[in-house]
């Protein structure tokens, strides 16, 4: 993680229970720090969630294609018909 060498660097300590101070060339950088490290835990969230609406997408996806195969093959009209032509 970024903020963990970040902070390793100058010599602070980062964790999720509370902001440490960290001073890096004269500013405080401690309260960043400390959202960059807790943003790290959203990601336990967002990749399973991710994922799940991946596999869903994917799935929804292979339907469709079986569908539209059936259609065609079955000599069905196209699913968007011609616009007709101006007499």
């Amino acid at each position: 993680m970024l903020c963990a060498w970040i902070a390793n660097a100058h010599g602070c300590k980062v964790d999720e229970g509370s902001v440490h101070p960290c001073i890096i060339n004269g500013h405080d950088y401690g309260a960043v720090l400390y959202d960059l490290g807790v943003m790290g835990w959203f990601m336990l969230v967002t990749l399973p969630g991710g994922l799940l609406a991946f596999v869903s997408w994917l799935i929804l996806l292979i339907l469709h294609r079986v569908a539209w195969r059936k259609r065609l093959s079955a000599g069905g009209p196209p699913p968007i018909p011609q616009p007709s032509s101006p007499a």
